[in-house]
């Protein structure tokens, strides 16, 4: 392989663009354990429809980019490692692709067969509709954060109309190219939201159809450990990054109004506001010391209640304060131009014959499905 820098896609000819119909974007960070999985998936699905895989990677430290290169896929790869975030991972791959449409599929994902097709289909009979999605197979389905998921019953997760598309979307380019770009590459999560608000404040419309469209295997680690994670990362910052691009655009009122969390997230700084006001309060030092305890509590002791579980109770509070937290300093984050190009590397094109040294280690290298399905069909 001999990566050379580029910030521009890497075929742009009218004709190649017309001949590819769909294009799967799959982002990755250190997916070694199940980029083999995303892949084959990704080219079952495209294999009839005349489209293409483009794999964007942020910099992987692991073996995920020496076993992609052993498949017929462009891989592009970010230049500095310092702009890793969730949206930057998607934009990047948009920036390379060819396709009409374009699907977005994480690294710990596969798509489900057929999902495509009935997706094209129903974009063909609504032209007003910008996106469509599918059902998500959770195959870790013991986490605490999938099962506090389900006990919310999310309604954007459901089949209809909806107000993003959480765990990916097909897209139509000449849609995301109106709003100007596919992820803001500022954020570190909420990208799909921000997406979606942009798209419908140009009155696009989104829809979740009811086929199952992608097995995913989300996060197995205890959840205090996840929550430390997503600081360091700076996942926990997306919040805030968004509601900072919002500001003054006329897709904040949709933010405001369809962002649960975010007022949530208001409402802890206010509690902790109160709780600080206590030592300022004109009371003996018991009374404000009780008052401040009591205010303390008071949170934990209803979510207790409430979930029925202590362990739950208190989980969901620290969850809060951490997230309220990270909207706080996501919103300080310094930003660049969300349309400024990504600078990037074109490590493989589909074309490119797979060293054989990449194909003798990738047998011996670590990788794990996620859930069954069958061998993706072989080019001739």
């Amino acid at each position: 392989m001999n990566p050379s820098p580029t910030t521009e896609p890497s075929a742009t000819g009218s004709a190649k663009r017309a001949a590819c119909t769909v294009s799967v974007v799959i982002k990755t960070l250190n997916e070694e354990a199940r980029v083999a999985a995303a892949i084959e998936s990704a080219l079952r699905a495209v294999h009839a429809l005349g489209g293409e895989v483009v794999l964007a990677d942020s910099c992987s430290t692991d073996n995920t980019i020496k076993i992609a290169s052993a498949y017929p896929i462009r891989i592009v790869q970010l230049t500095d490692t310092s702009e890793r975030s969730c949206g930057i991972g998607p934009q990047l791959g948009f920036q390379h692709t060819l396709g009409k449409y374009v699907y977005l599929l994480d690294g710990d994902m596969q798509l489900i067969p057929g999902f495509l097709e009935r997706a094209l289909a129903f974009l063909a009979q609504h032209p007003e509709v910008a996106g469509v999605g599918g059902l998500a197979i959770e195959c870790n389905q013991e986490s605490l954060e999938f099962l506090e998921r389900a006990m919310r019953k999310e309604p954007h997760r459901a089949p209809g109309a909806v107000d993003r598309l959480d765990a990916g979307g097909l897209y139509r380019r000449i849609a995301i190219q109106e709003v100007g770009y596919l992820s803001d590459r500022n954020l570190h999560s909420y990208e799909e939201f921000d997406l979606a608000v942009r798209l419908r404040a140009r009155g696009w419309k989104l829809r979740r159809v009811p086929i199952n469209a992608i097995a995913h295997h989300g996060h197995d680690m205890p959840p205090y450990q996840l929550l430390m994670r997503r600081w360091r990362s700076g996942y926990i910052c997306g919040m805030g990054q968004m509601v900072r691009s919002a500001m003054g655009q006329r897709w904040m009122r949709l933010v405001w109004r369809d962002q649960r969390e975010l007022r949530l997230y208001l409402a802890v700084l206010a509690w902790w506001a109160v709780l600080l006001s206590t030592l300022l309060w004109p009371a003996s030092w018991p009374l404000r010391a009780a008052a401040f305890a009591l205010l303390a509590l008071l949170p934990f002791a209803v979510m207790s209640l409430r979930k029925r579980s202590v362990v739950r109770g208190l989980h969901s509070v620290i969850s809060w304060c951490f997230n309220a937290a990270g909207l706080v300093r996501g919103y300080l984050r310094r930003r660049r131009p969300a349309h400024e190009p990504i600078a990037s590397r074109v490590l493989r094109e589909p074309g490119d014959p797979a060293p054989a040294a990449l194909l003798t280690a990738n047998d011996n290298t670590p990788g794990q499905r996620l859930c069954p399905l069958p061998s993706w069909p072989q080019r001739s």
